[in-house]
């Protein structure tokens, strides 16, 4: 899996989520910026855990998508 697929997974569930426009989903865009709350963010862990077939806990803090992109690649390589 690249980390173009894993952003744009990240991208699309995030923009469904939170009706945010998709091409308005950025790396370096916050999670509170794009208006994700703590119970967006694990209902958005697991449809990404669906959409990718990966287990994702997080054991630190995620601050941003491109943050998320980097934590789900390094995790599978």
């Amino acid at each position: 899996m690249t980390r173009e697929d894993v952003f744009t997974a990240i991208a699309e569930v995030v923009s469904d989520r939170t009706d945010t426009a998709r091409e308005d989903v950025q790396e370096e865009s916050t999670f509170r910026d794009l208006g994700v709350d703590s119970l967006d963010t694990v209902e958005i862990l697991m449809e990404l855990e669906d959409k990718l077939g990966t287990e994702i806990e997080l054991d630190r803090k995620i601050s941003t998508v491109g943050d998320l992109v980097s934590f789900i690649v390094d995790k599978e390589n």
